[in-house]
């Protein structure tokens, strides 16, 4: 679509030439949504052009723009596309910073100004020579708007593309501006990683009043067919044509007929009066139909419309209630003054304009004021159509011809279109087509014709159309002389030419089917007859077989060209240094050297003596049409050296030499070495790489790691250009491991070899608190405190070191280093002063020294003895016999004290071992006996001083059985028994006994009573008919006594009623007195008389029935477990109770996982104590323990929480391979658990 010009009334005129439905615009595409006012035209496609007769009548729907509203509608928006509020009139004129530099737009969209209603576009291009693809483009107004959703009436966007040029246009149209489409807009071209943004201004500007005139009726406008002079409006042209009537029709008032009409009938007077915007009509017949406001100023308005024919004359008349109101007429808004075409008339209170000689601009709306008051109105002009009165005739000639088309119409100056196959027929300055009119006649002129030029021509006016056929023809080709086959030698002059008739026909070449374009090199020209092609210097390329074609003719001319040429190497296309390529290992080398001859020459590439073929795998040689390739798939270092390439023909032979230098990555350094080693840093070096891989080392790259991570760190972004560097920022205490990487131009080589693990350590502080702890004539005990700070390296020992006060020599107390914060300085000289100073080692070194602030005098002082008798001693201390009886009893005095131990006055025996030091004294006895039983004296002595303390030790041992077992009584299914205490209750009070019966009948025993204090008991619930045997074991604070003692009868539970008298035992009857205390002896008594009496009269006896108890419950804990703390290293126990029948089956759990087969737990449960055994736990055995009981009826679980304190240092734990994040988390628990308990401390 042409692009629109702007005329000097504000109006766009749009040159569109018609386009034939199966001819689309090339490579351009319009973007043009549906516009919301728009809904009746959109729901109908835009009608094809008319037919040529124009005799097919066509169904329109019509739109009327609200830019076509008379000036009284003006007041409310439109509802039409906006661009949105621009700036602020004072903003416009405001600088506008420069936009940075443009590199994708090589024309930028410019700003301009228009009037309201006018149109004006805006190009943007792209060049696409760079571009793989179309660049992506958006339009802005402001800052955000983005305008490809407002496309429609007002907005179209456009872009096309010219394979030619290789330019990409794109086009912004604004059609009808408003004032508010006044602002800032900008253009935004993306295209991968680019961009580009140019940013422009509009200017809408405001029609004076005067000029603002609306015309209405020239809209409306209708024409004949094929005329441009019809309204914006009008598409009368679609509908059915209809002849012009000559006689005039009386002037009828559309309006009133329309007020009077039904509605059904408004389409078919609209058709009948040619008013063809049915909607715009409905709109201004609603307006009219609207019950007019009664006037102070009007006695009778204006009519709502008035329709005049183009040439006549047209009165407006209105009706003043007040004749001395000063009157007013007014043209679109502007005022109108009395001339000949406009005369104003009064007649009484009536005021008349009369406008004479109506054209097509009086087709406007008209308005009149009376004071404050207002009435408009509108008058439509009608044109009459342009009738064709002489027909265009046929023609039939030849090219080069001259062809006039001549026709004749009714009136002069109308306005008329040419067409040429239904297309617009161009007439502009240069354009091949001339049109000519004189009068009423009118020619269109082909001076010079083609055979393009053959078609349907047309003349299209509005009152009808007139066409005729146009045929030219060729003239007979005639070849004068012919094309001659030339053979060429290379750089010389190439002629070829030829002679046909007839000598104005153009021609073109070809070269193997190929049209040759004439440029620098070629020259093609053409003088009458001959046709010619001369190049200057002939190449290989210019051989081949040239044809010329004569323009519009079938007959071509042909003749073949050979080039002939001896074999050349270029080496110079290969653009390096002393034909030197160097490429690195491990990629593909290609190398393409063009080569020259004709015929094709024979070519052979060779590496020394060895010739490279085609044929090869890795390395070939390969030759085509204009050059010979040398490819090395996987290049190696042994592919450098020296390549010759050898060509032959039949005009000679060349030869050329290539030197090829592969280089590599340099190979990767040795594992570096760490010669220093701090708290957080380290030192390490390294040798060079043995091979450079041909090219400088630049430097190194240096990457360290944890030695159980994979993640490996780079330590260094620029080069490193030594063999040294120190890696800083470590953590204390972690394994290390660094590794070099070499550089050079090539790239970066293969890591080295990780170096050994190393470990930055630090050295700890110094000791604290060294105090004197003891001295004699010749030795000094000091004693200290660790150091505050330890770190990860922990501590390996402490150094002792003394010096004689006035001298600087320290001497070395202990050539090995003790882990004891106490140590002994001997082979001192007596009464001699010196100064001790103490070090911390680890395996960092030495930490600062602690030296003591004073002197010290090599001279022992006297000290009374004190024994610290331990808080378990002060009472008896009971042991087992077999035990191991090992007694500590710490005491102080100096100098170094006597001691003695004396049982009861005596020596004690050799059996017992006795081994005292300078501070304590140790009773050992391996296997203890009960002869070592009684109270142990032990004294102290320094000189003098003497002090003493008892022991007391008790060794206990099993009880014997008891004595004199016997069965007392037998009465219903009860039994009692009677015996004696034990002779020796192994030195130890007797605590109970146990009750057992067996039936004589398997003679299994079952425990029927246990922990019994007395000695008689009675046992229930026997079975009757059964004989029973009973027996009891003794039990103290050991145990249960090895043997029972039993009874010699046994007991036979007889039936009710049945007293036998031949049984083997007999019937034992109750004492006078009962041994029981849970009888009284009145029921004693009173049972043997029953018993005699029942004998005497033989009598039976009937027992009372008992129901059973139900003893079965779900599992209970009658005791909970309770939160402990374990020592590490040292066994725990965790006890709890639980009361269930049947037996439960005991689980015990550790973070709620079930503890099987571990070596580390043992699990005990007796007499429903449950205890669970920790075997020298660690801090890693901390956590929630549970004990779960299970039977039939039901469970229960109690828990319980463990933490183990103490433990292992950070750096005992690396040592065994602890992963840390199990070492931090015990480091934090362990700090955490202190700092509660000492919390607890404070509060308590």
């Amino acid at each position: 679509m042409p692009e629109p010009t702007k005329k000097d009334d504000g109006q766009p005129e749009e040159n569109v030439a018609p386009v034939s439905g199966d001819a689309p615009s090339e490579n351009s595409v319009e973007i043009t949504p549906k516009d919301k006012d728009d809904d009746v035209t959109a729901s109908t496609p835009s009608p094809p052009p008319p037919a040529e007769n124009g005799s097919t009548p066509k169904k329109l729907s019509i739109d009327l723009p609200n830019d076509s509203d008379p000036e009284s509608t003006r007041g409310r928006k439109d509802s039409v596309w906006s661009l949105g509020d621009g700036p602020p009139p004072e903003d416009i004129d405001k600088l506008i910073e420069p936009p940075p530099h443009s590199i994708l737009l090589i024309e930028k969209p410019q700003s301009g100004s228009i009037n309201v209603g006018g149109d004006i576009t805006f190009v943007a291009k792209v060049e696409a020579k760079d571009l793989l693809r179309k660049p992506t483009i958006k339009w802005f107004k402001g800052k955000w708007m983005d305008l490809a959703s407002k496309t429609g009436k007002h907005l179209q966007l456009k872009e096309s593309f010219d394979r030619f040029t290789k330019i990409h246009t794109f086009e912004m149209h604004i059609i009808k501006a408003k004032e508010n489409y006044t602002g800032n807009y900008r253009c935004e071209v993306t295209y991968k990683d680019k961009f580009d943004s140019w940013s422009f201004d509009l200017e809408v500007k405001e029609i004076p009043e005067g000029s603002q005139s609306i015309d209405i009726r020239s809209a409306f406008k209708r024409s004949s067919e094929g005329q441009d002079d019809a309204g914006e409006l009008d598409f009368s042209g679609l509908l059915k044509h209809r002849e012009h009537k000559p006689e005039e029709t009386p002037e009828v008032d559309v309006w009133e007929i329309l007020k009077n009409a039904r509605p059904d009938e408004y389409e078919k007077i609209a058709f009948t009066y040619g008013i063809t915007d049915l909607r715009g009509l409905l709109k201004r017949l609603k307006k009219t139909k609207k019950e007019e406001k009664k006037s102070e100023a009007f006695a009778k308005r204006l009519e709502p419309a008035y329709q005049a024919d183009k040439g006549g004359k047209i009165r407006l008349i209105v009706e003043l209630a007040d004749p001395t109101v000063e009157l007013k007429w007014y043209k679109n808004g502007q005022e109108i003054r009395p001339t000949p075409k406009y005369i104003f008339e009064h007649k009484g209170t009536q005021r008349i304009m009369v406008i004479n000689n109506c054209q097509m601009n009086d087709d406007a709306a008209y308005s009149v004021t009376a004071g404050d008051e207002k009435c408009t109105s509108e008058l439509f002009v009608k044109e009459l159509p342009v009738n064709i009165v002489k027909e265009l005739e046929p023609v039939k000639t030849t090219v080069n011809e001259r062809i006039e088309l001549e026709c004749e119409v009714s009136e002069e100056g109308a306005k008329i279109k040419w067409m040429k196959n239904g297309v617009e027929v161009p007439t502009g300055v240069r354009s091949r087509y001339r049109v000519k009119s004189e009068g009423t006649k009118h020619w269109l002129i082909i001076d010079d014709a083609s055979k393009d030029d053959t078609g349907t021509y047309s003349l299209m006016a509005t009152g009808g159309t007139s066409q005729a056929h146009v045929q030219v023809d060729l003239k007979p080709l005639k070849i004068l002389m012919d094309l001659q086959s030339a053979t060429v030698l290379l750089g010389q002059p190439l002629r070829l030419n030829c002679e046909i008739y007839p000598g104005n026909v153009p021609g073109r070449w070809y070269k193997n089917g190929q049209l040759i374009q004439p440029n620098d090199r070629i020259n093609i020209f053409h003088k009458t007859k001959n046709h010619n092609l001369d190049i200057e210097s002939a190449t290989i390329h210019d051989a081949g077989d040239y044809t010329f074609v004569p323009e519009g003719y079938t007959q071509t001319l042909s003749a073949k060209v050979h080039i002939i040429d001896p074999p050349k190497v270029h080496l110079e296309a290969l653009n390096v240094q002393d034909n030197t390529v160097t490429i690195v290992a491990g990629n593909k080398l290609r190398l393409e050297i063009p080569i020259s001859g004709e015929p094709a020459p024979r070519v052979v590439w060779m590496k020394g003596e060895r010739v490279i073929l085609d044929t090869g795998n890795r390395v070939r040689a390969e030759t085509f049409a204009d050059h010979t390739c040398l490819t090395i798939d996987v290049t190696e270092r042994e592919d450098t050296g020296n390549y010759k390439i050898v060509l032959q023909n039949e005009a000679g032979e060349d030869t050329a030499s290539v030197k090829v230098k592969v280089v590599d990555i340099p190979d990767p350094p040795e594992a570096p070495l760490v010669t220093e080693v701090g708290g957080d840093w380290c030192t390490m070096t390294w040798e060079p790489p043995r091979y450079d891989g041909g090219s400088p080392i630049l430097g190194y790259f240096i990457e360290r790691k944890k030695k159980q991570s994979s993640r490996w760190m780079r330590l260094n972004f620029d080069l490193c250009k030594e063999t040294t560097f120190e890696p800083k920022k470590m953590i204390e205490g972690v394994p290390y491991e660094v590794r070099i990487f070499a550089v050079n131009a090539i790239g970066v080589s293969k890591p080295s070899e990780p170096s050994k693990p190393f470990i930055p350590l630090a050295v700890t502080s110094e000791p604290t608190m060294l105090v004197v702890d003891d001295v004699t004539d010749n030795t000094v005990t000091m004693k200290w405190r660790p150091p505050d700070t330890i770190g990860a390296a922990g501590l390996d020992g402490y150094q002792i070191e003394y010096c004689i006060e006035g001298t600087d020599d320290w001497i070395v107390a202990n050539k090995e280093l003790t882990e004891k914060t106490r140590y002994t300085i001997t082979g001192l000289p007596v009464e001699a002063k010196i100064l001790v100073r103490v070090k911390a080692i680890n395996a960092a070194g030495a930490s600062p020294p602690r030296t003591t602030q004073h002197s010290i005098l090599v001279k022992e002082v006297i000290e009374p003895p004190k024994i610290r008798i331990p808080r378990h001693l002060k009472q008896t201390y009971i042991r087992k016999v077999g035990e191991v009886v090992n007694l500590v009893v710490p005491f102080v005095g100096k100098p170094r004290p006597k001691v003695t131990w004396l049982k009861e006055g005596q020596p004690v025996e050799q059996s017992i071992s006795i081994r005292n030091s300078d501070c304590d004294s140790i009773m050992f006895i391996r296997k203890a006996e009960r002869k070592h039983s009684g109270k142990y004296e032990l004294s102290v002595q320094v000189e003098n001083h003497i002090d003493t303390a008892m022991v007391d030790i008790q060794i206990v041992d099993l009880p014997g059985p008891p004595q004199a077992v016997k069965i007392e009584e037998v009465w219903g299914t009860n039994v009692a028994l009677d015996w004696s205490p034990p002779k020796d209750n192994g030195n130890a009070p007797i605590i109970g006994y146990t009750i057992q019966k067996a039936d004589k009948k398997t003679m299994e025993w079952y425990t029927c009573v246990e922990h019994y204090h007395r000695t008689c008991v009675t046992i229930s619930d026997l079975v009757v008919g059964n004989e029973y045997f009973f027996r009891i074991y003794s039990e103290n604070m050991v145990g249960l006594s090895e043997s029972a003692t039993a009874t010699k009868d046994s007991a036979l539970i007889v039936k009710e009623g049945i007293f036998p008298h031949d049984t083997a035992l007999g019937l034992y009857h109750a004492k006078s007195h009962s041994p029981f205390p849970s009888h009284s002896s009145s029921s004693s008594s009173s049972f043997s008389s029953r018993s005699s009496s029942h004998s005497k009269s033989g009598l039976q006896l009937k027992n009372p029935e008992y129901n059973d108890r139900d003893f079965t419950e779900p599992p209970t804990f009658t005791q909970p477990l309770i939160n402990t703390f374990a020592i590490a290293g040292y066994n725990a126990t965790l006890n709890c109770s639980v009361r269930a029948n049947p037996r439960p089956k005991v689980i015990w759990m550790k973070n709620k996982i079930t503890i099987i087969d571990d070596p580390r737990y043992r699990m005990f449960s007796n007499q429903g104590v449950c205890t669970l055994e920790l075997r020298k736990p660690s801090p890693f055995d901390g956590g929630v323990y549970t004990c779960k009981a299970v039977n039939d009826l039901g469970e229960a679980q109690v828990d319980c929480k463990l933490e183990v304190k103490g433990g292992f240092t950070f750096f005992e734990l690396m040592k065994r391979g602890v992963p840390l994040h199990l070492i931090d988390k015990y480091m934090n628990e362990s700090k955490t658990s202190e700092k509660s308990e000492s919390e607890k401390k404070g509060s308590n």
